[in-house]
């Protein structure tokens, strides 16, 4: 299909039923998250390749989305309109993933370009909002040009109403060259402060936060709406899942956004990972 008629991605994007409201209206949000090869990350547990066969992912994210509670999907073009193809959003959330261009290892990782969806691209695709990637390092003159880009599509997405989902960290580079994000109270704070001035506006923006300890604090620094994310595939799924349940009882935080850790559970179990999830909430 996509050799012999490439046109058929904007039909199915055009026809796409799109769920009723805003994000958020109907209550909270399970979100599963797939953005993670465009920025040659591939790695989910101790497999350094676990996300290189796109049919496998495929499968994965048709078996997370068919599962009840789960409200929508956050990915790159390239995925996003797979699965359009597929027919698997009709009715569900679609979040597209905006910069990324700080690659994985890179020298340049902190240049986090936006080589992705643009703000206009993802309300012409008709998606529901757009996601960008922040990393902070003080140290690292390229944090301010994707403190720029990451501003004006915030400010962007919202001039078009619709949802800008940030994720940021405070980074630093260590001694073995590698970009490390700062999963401190302390950090987090800073993190979540700079990332709610961003942009003309803030009326559409919502975060997407590691949960770290003393949440509380983390989560006061803001008014926005948030999201908890996965990160890394967790050795003890169980205390994983206990601390997203202690944090969901903050009143900002607003669900999950959830990708290996459930795409690629220690048991293989896809349908049972997402379900646990989804009790949570």
């Amino acid at each position: 299909m996509r050799a012999a008629h490439p046109e058929a991605v904007a039909r199915a994007a055009a026809a796409r039923v799109r769920p009723p409201g805003p994000p958020g209206a109907s209550g909270p949000l399970m979100i599963i998250a797939a953005d993670h090869p465009a920025r040659g990350a591939l790695r989910a547990g101790s497999d350094p390749l676990a996300m290189a066969d796109r049919r496998d992912l495929l499968e994965r994210m048709c078996a997370a989305l068919a599962r009840p509670g789960v409200n929508g999907v956050l990915g790159t073009p390239d995925v996003l309109e797979d699965l359009l193809l597929l027919g698997a959003l009709d009715g569900r959330l679609a979040v597209g993933s905006m910069n990324r261009g700080g690659l994985a290892g890179a020298s340049f990782e902190i240049d986090d370009r936006f080589t992705a969806y643009s703000a206009p691209a993802i309300a012409a695709a008709g998606l529901d909002g757009g996601k960008m990637l922040l990393r902070v390092d003080p140290d690292d003159p390229a944090t301010v040009r994707t403190l720029e880009a990451c501003g004006r599509a915030v400010t962007d997405l919202a001039a078009h109403g619709l949802m800008a989902m940030v994720e940021p960290f405070m980074s630093a580079r260590g001694e073995d060259g590698r970009i490390r994000n700062e999963l401190t109270p302390e950090a987090m704070i800073r993190a979540v402060a700079i990332a709610s001035g961003l942009g003309a506006t803030s009326a559409h923006t919502w975060l997407k936060v590691p949960v770290v300890p003393e949440m509380e604090r983390v989560m006061a620094a803001s008014t926005l709406p948030a999201l908890l994310l996965g990160g890394e595939v967790p050795a003890d799924p169980g205390a994983a899942l206990a601390g997203w349940q202690k944090a969901l009882r903050l009143p900002t935080v607003r669900g999950l956004v959830i990708g290996r850790s459930l795409l690629y559970p220690p048991d293989g179990d896809v349908a049972a990972a997402v379900d646990a999830a989804v009790a949570v909430l």
